[in-house]
């Protein structure tokens, strides 16, 4: 059991099993009585900070908005927790009082600077930022219950250490929250499923869960040994409890998200839940109305909209887009005679954390303190490039750095003792950033750091090579538009020599035309076999790619950093940058959209 550490005073924090399964009667959402007294509450959320505690490059760093002088959407530079840190602490100056929440994944997929020391760095900055109380995501599980356990709780990385002689890593002091998150054997939370803390006087309770689809997103050794049950249900369950408990005042951190109708962080999505789709829609409509506010994440999408509760009053539903470049800004009120939270009060808008503000100075240190530790592996120089190559910050279904990362795999793969790959696949997710021509540091504009390479690749996944008949290859790629991926279709990327149609006009596993598809140049033989290529995650079926599980004949090859890094060494150099491919292995046919 994990005991409640937080800057501010709580009052609960459990971890146990077998609580009160049942709802408590809704309460109605209404305004306050006039004769009631009222406490003003601030939140402040994040969500989906992935341990950029530098400002995310290129196009990875900018957040679209609309400018009022022009009514055009402009892109603006943002992020960066020196940035994020001034952002939240000027907002908190005219606050009653103030609360910082996070709906999850504030760590996993980091940059280098982060992620050499397991990602303590910005457990130490979100001390230093005031976070309260955060809800685990599904990267949060990147390397298991354990190591999850110990940012929490503290103590030296079991196989790496402490990082410094007679310093030894603290933990958190804010809070993680998992209440649909269970160890198998016992069925107790791994975590604590809620925390309590007053605001002027008043009880306010959260509750922190992660998607229920947590294990077809993470490789199996970090969710081993681990049940992940339905948002709704768990949420619930927890709301009636700490109603028992007298807590009515109550928000929910969910590592579930949505997908706005504009890429703009400011665009108006209504006051009925219009302009926003996606799981989250469903679980909202769902969840207990004694919960006031909703905070979610996981999707990095923008949004502070209203969807209806399960009575039809409207409940606001936030998240601040990812990597620190927005902010929430929540203002509610709590009725002091009835302790829950007045629900017509609840005003929530999404901040841009804009690189002209000040620095933070104590974020300033932390960054040079670690950045200088990483220096001599993250500089080392690992190739060239003639422009930016856009892969996170891409709205193409077939990125430019998806292409190099597959041909990279193929590449390294491809000789018989190494596997024999004909295709390698990459999922888009595993893709953290852009290679960004102009210099980071001092290494010089089209230079690839080793630590730019890794900020790209932060999982280091190991390949494997497996042997898949060609109606299993067809399957794959079916299986980006149909099964788990049906409603959120996942595009992998595939390397040179793999072609097809991809007809958005349809649905599901018919959006692949069949006859399109060819192997350099060849239709694809649904009874020939063929050696496909793909990281451990995806080898695995992770990512709703069951086709690559049964895959036969595996051979485990190097890392996929490694191969991206050897690739750039031996297909670059300052007189001969990479060359770029020209997108043109998957051919679109229909609205022009982002599907990832």
């Amino acid at each position: 059991m994990l005991t409640a550490r937080s800057r501010r005073s709580a009052l609960v924090a459990v971890a146990v099993a077998g609580l009160i399964g049942s709802v408590a009667a809704p309460v109605a959402a209404q305004a306050a009585d006039a004769k009631h007294k009222i406490a003003n509450l601030q939140l402040l959320a994040i969500n989906d900070f992935h341990g950029n505690l530098e400002p995310p490059a290129g196009s990875s760093g900018n957040i679209n908005e609309i400018d009022p002088a022009t009514g055009k959407v402009v892109a603006t530079p943002a992020g960066g927790i020196e940035y994020l840190a001034t952002a939240l602490r000027q907002a908190r100056i005219p606050a009653d009082d103030s609360i910082t929440v996070a709906a999850g994944d504030i760590v996993g997929a980091s940059p280098l600077t982060s992620a050499l020391f397991h990602d303590e760095p910005t457990i130490e900055a979100m001390d230093k930022l005031g976070l309260d109380v955060t809800a685990v995501g599904n990267h949060e599980f990147d390397e298991g219950a354990k190591e999850l356990l110990r940012l929490q709780n503290g103590g030296c990385h079991p196989v790496d250490g402490c990082y410094e002689d007679g310093r030894k890593f603290k933990g958190a002091n804010f809070n993680y929250l998992a209440a649909n998150v269970t160890d198998e054997k016992s069925g107790k939370p791994v975590l604590a499923p809620y925390w309590v803390t007053k605001s002027q006087g008043v009880k306010v309770g959260f509750i922190g869960a992660t998607l229920e689809g947590t294990p077809n997103i993470v490789t199996a050794e970090g969710v081993k040994g681990l049940k992940f049950g339905d948002e709704v249900e768990t949420i619930n369950k927890y709301a009636a409890e700490l109603k028992k408990q007298g807590v009515n005042s109550i928000v929910a951190l969910i590592h579930e998200g949505g997908l706005a109708a504009s890429s703009t962080y400011n665009y108006d999505c209504g006051a009925s839940g219009q302009g926003i789709s996606g799981p989250i829609v469903d679980i909202a409509k769902q969840l207990d109305p004694a919960i006031g506010a909703i905070v979610t994440g996981h999707t990095h999408n923008a949004y502070a909209c209203t969807i209806p509760d399960p009575q039809g009053v409207p409940r606001s539903v936030t998240s601040a887009a990812s990597f620190g470049r927005l902010y929430t800004e929540i203002d509610l009120q709590l009725d002091k005679t009835t302790g829950t939270i007045v629900r017509p009060s609840v005003k929530a808008e999404n901040h841009v954390v804009r690189r002209t503000l000040a620095k933070a100075p104590d974020m300033t240190a932390l960054i040079a303190h670690y950045s200088a530790l990483a220096a001599p592996i993250a500089n080392r120089p690992l190739g060239y490039i003639p422009a930016d190559v856009n892969g996170r910050g891409s709205s193409a279904l077939e990125k430019p750095l998806g292409d190099v990362i597959a041909d990279a795999q193929l590449a390294g793969l491809a000789p018989a003792d190494k596997g024999g790959a004909q295709v390698a696949f990459m999922n888009p997710g595993g893709i953290r950033s852009d290679l960004v021509y102009k210099a980071s540091a001092a290494e010089g504009d089209g230079v690839v750091t080793y630590g730019e390479a890794f900020t790209v690749q932060p999982f280091t996944n190991m390949m494997q090579v497996k042997t898949l008949t060609g109606a299993q290859l067809i399957q794959l790629l079916q299986q980006q538009v149909s099964g788990l991926n049906e409603v959120s279709p996942k595009i992998l990327q595939s390397s040179r020599g793999l072609t097809y149609t991809l007809d958005l006009r349809k649905a599901g596993a018919a959006r692949i035309v069949l006859d399109s598809v060819k192997l350099n140049g060849a239709p694809v033989d649904p009874a020939a076999s063929y050696r496909v290529a793909a990281n451990e995650f995806l080898a695995g079926g992770g990512d709703g790619f069951p086709a690559f599980a049964a895959g036969t004949d595996k051979l485990v090859g190097a890392s996929d950093l490694d191969l991206f890094a050897a690739y750039l060494g031996a297909n670059s150099s300052a007189a001969a940058p990479l060359a770029i491919p020209a997108q043109d292995r998957i051919t679109v046919i229909g609205p022009d959209v982002d599907l990832d």
